[in-house]
């Protein structure tokens, strides 16, 4: 066998080890597409740069954001004076809500949309490339291991996650 193929076949094994020895380095979650990433089309293209980066899609469907469930989902925030604008964003279409997996898939994912405010966002970036500002800001994505699961199971019934084989 060529050592570069010898190379390649061990570290594919290397990553297959690893997946099923640390199941805690793959981390799950949750992906809001917002209205604007909609109306523009960009779903595809930001699937694509999930895809790229290796993450699993492991759950997706389209949805109607009604008024309690987005309550509940931005209860951090619902006291704040900009809130009915970011719900009355956020119901104004459908959007497409996604679970992702993989591995440190949180804090990369979040690398790869860029900072909440896209006009801070580099280029580059998902949101830098389509977002306007805070709110029009193309994608939600949780901030935290914990919170994709919590946001996982605000949006997702358990049979509507998978576990796909790699």
């Amino acid at each position: 066998m060529h050592p570069e193929a010898a190379g390649a076949q061990l570290r594919a094994s290397i990553v297959e080890q690893r997946w099923y020895d640390s199941a805690s380095l793959m981390q799950r979650t949750l992906i809001i597409f917002k209205p604007d990433c909609m109306n523009q089309r960009h779903v595809g293209n930001i699937i694509e740069r999930f895809e790229r980066s290796g993450f699993t899609i492991v759950g997706c469907k389209l949805m109607q954001l009604a008024p309690a469930l987005l309550r509940e989902h931005y209860a951090h925030v619902a006291d704040r004076p900009f809130y009915p604008n970011l719900e009355a964003f956020m119901s104004s279409r459908p959007v497409l809500v996604m679970g992702l997996e993989g591995d440190n898939v949180v804090q990369r994912v979040r690398d790869l949309l860029g900072p909440t405010d896209s006009r801070k966002a580099a280029k580059g970036t998902i949101r830098g490339d389509f977002g306007t500002d805070t709110t029009v800001n193309v994608a939600h994505a949780s901030d935290s291991e914990a919170n994709g699961q919590i946001e996982l199971a605000r949006f997702f019934r358990p049979d509507e996650l998978f576990t796909v084989p790699s």
